[in-house]
């Protein structure tokens, strides 16, 4: 199952792409059902904070009528960053299942993991590398056309 949402997101990820934004998509389910959906906006909306996680989650608070969003599951194509670790644990996410790493600003093992804090109050199961080569293959591909070179398979 984890491999269709990570799919469904990166659906939400090519359409970050088509903006010209980085290709990153989320979504959050909860009980087998999609109730938030996401993609990476900062650079069309003006806004630092319109990161696929945080666009996935304010969709969820509205459609489940609730800030708190518990028993729900993220899916998002790159490991978060401190940010949206920040607001996923706020919002009592359960689960947040990624794609592709991110050495240089993911928290959740590889620079640092928010995750396995202790000393944190909630504490977020994380599953990560599901169809990691696709989601990376999406960001790779993406930035190779920005520096105006052809990424060879």
């Amino acid at each position: 199952m984890n491999e269709i949402y990570m799919g469904e997101a990166l659906a939400l990820a090519k359409q970050a792409a088509t903006l010209g934004e980085v290709p990153v998509g989320a979504l959050i389910v909860r009980n087998g059902e999609i109730v938030g959906r996401g993609f990476n906006q900062p650079i069309s909306r003006h806004d630092p904070t319109a990161h696929a996680e945080i666009m996935a989650l304010r969709d969820a608070a509205q459609s489940l009528g609730n800030y708190r969003l518990p028993h729900c599951e993220l899916y998002v194509t790159l490991e978060p960053c401190v940010m949206c670790t920040g607001a996923i644990m706020h919002a009592r996410i359960a689960k947040v299942i990624f794609g592709a790493r991110d050495p240089k600003t993911g928290v959740a093992g590889s620079v640092i993991d928010l995750y396995a804090e202790t000393r944190l109050n909630h504490h977020t199961h994380v599953i990560g590398g599901v169809l990691a080569d696709d989601c990376g293959q999406l960001l790779s591909s993406f930035f190779a056309a920005r520096r105006g070179k052809t990424l060879v398979a």
